[in-house]
């Protein structure tokens, strides 16, 4: 049988494959991955890429790892799937309930598994009304979230994500979500914390859920908060009754150099949603973890009470089983620690950059990190519409990576160049990282 030429196929991908974030414009010449190793990709014509992004944030542990794939394998031969709902379990996803909890905050002590990012957000605000009715308070039904967030884009976790691009075409927003602004020390002074508190007494303490947040906000712009911020947030969540969910699907296993990134600042949130990273993005799988108040008014329901919530791939025993073989990889290797020393070394590189007078702003905590463009360093006024040709440029020396597309208006922020490869990455491919960025950002000057 003849094999099909790259043309052909991408004939049947314009015909028939829908993308996310879909415009045919920006899918006229697509690289077609065939091929993965540790931090390099490798397309159809043979041509090898850094992976500056970890593909989406989630291939923890890089590509092509036999060990993952014979976890998949050996578990399928046993038991590929069964129901997991009220009655009915398996062991790798009660194996993996036990270690989530062992390597997350003290506080939690249940964990409901989902398949991604966004369905674990969606769980989460759920989850906190559910709460607060237990509790006889059903009025607390608000979610707060921030400006720049990303949050996911199905309806509610839509509603919540802080980036107006992913609402323009589908509104109206769910009621009920509210945003303030984030910690950006870059653009605001201060650490912002007092937004939170201020946002909560203008709606009414009585009628706030939950406020959520991400570590380090990621898809809006890689953007780390001050020291003081999540200690703060947390005082004012625990003032005025407000859970705090902890949107850890990018910045959990290992991506900020912990485990958990509110470790950084000695913080523990009431609920905790993860994804990405958990499975490497070998197989789909994410999930919520509660605290143990939370989770005592799930057990403790009575019957027209009980917490109605779920899925069918809840708990898959085979995506369990290859998140039980990442995590062990992940501590193994010591994969958390050196994404420390990675991250510390990718941030000085990138630091040099400074010298080029469209790079406004480099930030950053462990493997996560981001390059924001200017169109002037003194008026720091956004570069829009400058990062797509970086990326460009970055494409032909061998880097694929994404950008957050700059805005201006109540919130500005200049197009910035997102970093994030796999925590296997090397010294060397970390410093060429850095080469690749200076060589296309001086080729856009």
């Amino acid at each position: 049988m003849t094999k099909p030429s790259p043309q052909a196929i991408f004939q049947v991908d314009h015909a028939h494959l829908i993308h996310p974030l879909h415009h045919p414009s920006d899918h006229q010449e697509p690289l077609l991955f065939v091929e993965g190793k540790g931090a390099i990709l490798r397309d159809i014509e043979g041509r090898e890429y850094l992976d500056g992004l970890a593909c989406l944030w989630n291939v923890n542990v890089g590509h092509g790892r036999e060990e993952l794939a014979n976890a998949a394998s050996e578990q399928m031969r046993r038991l590929a799937y069964a129901s997991a709902y009220v009655g009915f379990t398996n062991e790798p996803a009660i194996r993996l309930a036990e270690r989530l909890l062992k390597l997350a905050y003290p506080n939690l002590s249940g964990v409901y598994f989902t398949t991604g990012g966004a369905e674990s957000n969606e769980t989460a605000f759920k989850t906190a009304r559910y709460y607060w009715k237990r509790r006889g308070k059903p009025n607390k039904t608000k979610i707060i979230s921030r400006h720049h967030a990303y949050h996911g884009v199905t309806l509610a976790a839509m509603s919540a994500t802080g980036i107006p691009a992913y609402h323009k075409m589908f509104e109206p927003r769910v009621p009920g979500f509210f945003h303030i602004p984030p910690s950006y020390p870059y653009r605001l002074p201060g650490s912002m914390a007092e937004a939170l508190e201020e946002a909560i007494l203008r709606e009414d303490p009585e009628t706030v859920a939950a406020f959520i947040a991400e570590p380090v906000i990621g898809a809006g712009g890689v953007i780390p908060p001050t020291p003081d911020y999540f200690p703060r947030i947390r005082e004012i969540c625990d003032r005025y009754q407000v859970l705090f969910i902890a949107d850890e699907v990018i910045t959990g296993f290992g991506r900020t150099g912990r485990w958990f990134s509110l470790e950084h600042w000695g913080v523990q949130p009431d609920i905790l949603t993860f994804a990405k990273g958990v499975t490497s993005a070998y197989l789909p799988l994410g999930g919520m973890m509660v605290s143990r108040e939370i989770h005592q008014a799930i057990l403790e329901a009575p019957p027209a009470e009980r917490y109605m919530h779920a899925a069918t791939y809840s708990a898959h025993p085979t995506c369990c089983a290859v998140a039980l073989r990442n995590l062990e990889i992940l501590e193994q290797e010591g994969l958390i620690e050196h994404a420390a020393r990675m991250g510390e070394r990718l941030i000085a590189g990138l630091q040099t950059l400074r010298d080029l007078p469209i790079v406004g702003n480099v930030r950053g905590l462990g493997l996560m990190c981001g390059v924001e463009l200017v169109e002037d360093q003194e008026t720091k006024e956004p570069a829009i519409g400058l990062g797509a040709r970086v990326l460009a440029e970055a494409r032909k020396r061998g880097l694929v990576t994404r950008i957050r597309v700059g805005q201006r208006g109540d919130f500005p922020i200049g197009d910035t160049i997102l970093l994030a490869p796999p925590l296997v990455i090397t010294e060397e491919q970390v410093d060429r990282i850095v080469e690749i960025l200076r060589e296309s950002i001086k080729a856009c000057l």
